[in-house]
């Protein structure tokens, strides 16, 4: 059952994403099948002269078929192919005037290049070849039994049905190559996101290896001095010791293991002290001087080093965020700490709130972002437990909002 669904032949124009393309191979096949059966009876027997039942028998085979080829054109046309060439033969069976066009009469050529076209929008260019070809050593073939004489207008068969096929097939292709151009250009957006969120993802085990970094060499080196700074330790106490500082360095070495992998030859000046809240005063100024004004708020509080960064490069990325896109733009920057919650722990909130550029006919230094900006800060938040809302806002401006836990138990 799910073979035979596989290969099921799809319609013509299937993957268009306008209702009225979809259905337009259907209209087409139904108005050539309406209109040249009934033509081809009469034209064969009033103009040519053949027997009535003869003539319903070839416009049915040459017609009929048309309303399939939305689905199946290359078995299609090997009917059609046959039957044409068929209504050629017994068309020499009668007598009639040298103005007609054979071999292929008027509607045999029009039901014919639908058909040809219908081939040109779903085979390959060997397949259309082969079409064409056939189609081209049939029509001459058959011009040396011509009971007339055999000229130019015997050729429009195989010249208009050329056409045909070489106009769908151009089609065919340029909407082949725009679909591949479009899942490219989806997969490249995609890669961009990944490799921003891992880069992003490394940057900050860099930063963080720094602050954790500090605290067991602290740690280090307390366990190991303690004999020479405590009076009196009892051997037990000295040998808990020992192992603290032992375990500590060992921690240490595995963590400086496992970001060997994420540091690079390139990566400099990361052992600097990493910055906190401390540091939000100067990116505030920075920012006013660029040409923005700007409010801030602060917050002399205590937080632990990662949530002193993660706000830090919060507030970095927004603040470059309105000098890149709204320019000169009123902004306000606020810290503060919350506990609504009894059962929750405490809570700094980063609040980065703009308005409109004063100017909204000026270009902006930049006309569109890839939104990777947030995709740092939304992992920073996540990280450490928090949490991140981002967006424009009615007026024009934008909003970032973070919520960074401050306890331990908040970062388990």
């Amino acid at each position: 059952m799910t073979s035979a669904k596989e290969e099921r032949p799809r319609a013509l124009l299937a993957d268009a994403s306008r209702p009225w393309v979809r259905l337009l191979p259907w209209a087409v096949a139904f108005v050539l099948c309406v209109a040249l059966l009934p033509t081809t009876i009469v034209v064969l027997t009033a103009d040519y002269g053949l027997n009535g039942g003869v003539a319903a028998g070839l416009a049915v085979v040459q017609a009929a078929p048309l309303l399939l080829a939305v689905v199946r054109p290359l078995q299609v046309w090997c009917v059609v192919f046959v039957a044409d060439v068929a209504g050629a033969l017994a068309l020499l069976t009668v007598d009639f005037q040298e103005r007609l066009l054979w071999p292929f009469p008027p509607m045999e050529i029009v039901g014919y290049v639908g058909l040809c076209l219908a081939l040109g929008l779903r085979e390959r260019r060997r397949t259309l070849a082969l079409v064409w070809s056939a189609t081209a050593v049939a029509n001459v073939a058959l011009g040396f039994a011509a009971p007339h004489g055999f000229g130019a207008k015997g050729l429009l068969f195989t010249i208009l049905g050329g056409v045909a096929l070489l106009l769908g097939g151009v089609l065919r292709e340029r909407t082949e190559v725009q679909r591949r151009l479009a899942e490219q250009e989806t997969i490249s957006e995609a890669e961009r996101s990944r490799r921003t969120l891992l880069e992003e993802r490394a940057r900050i085990a860099r930063e963080l290896h720094d602050v954790v970094a500090h605290h067991m060499s602290v740690i280090t080196v307390q366990a190991d001095t303690a004999e020479y700074r405590l009076d009196k330790l009892s051997p037990d106490v000295r040998e808990e010791f020992t192992s603290i500082a032992a375990t500590a360095r060992e921690s240490l070495g595995e963590m400086r293991r496992l970001l060997g992998v994420l540091r690079n030859e390139e990566a400099r000046g990361e052992l600097v002290p990493q910055p906190g809240l401390a540091q939000i005063g100067q990116l505030v100024e920075a920012t006013a001087r660029a040409g923005g004004p700007v409010e801030f708020t602060p917050c002399d509080v205590d937080v632990p080093e990662a949530v002193g960064l993660s706000a830090y490069r919060i507030v970095q990325e927004a603040l470059a965020n309105v000098v890149r896109h709204a320019p000169g733009a009123h902004t306000r920057v606020s810290l503060s700490v919350s506990k609504d919650d009894p059962r929750d722990g405490a809570q700094l909130t980063v609040l980065i709130v703009n308005g409109p550029p004063p100017q909204p006919s000026a270009e902006p230094l930049e006309a569109s972002g890839t939104g990777h900006g947030l995709v740092g800060m939304r992992e920073r938040v996540r990280i450490i437990g928090g949490t991140l809302d981002a967006g424009p806002l009615p007026d024009g401006g934008f909003r970032v909002a973070a919520l960074l836990p401050l306890t331990e138990k908040d970062f388990t």
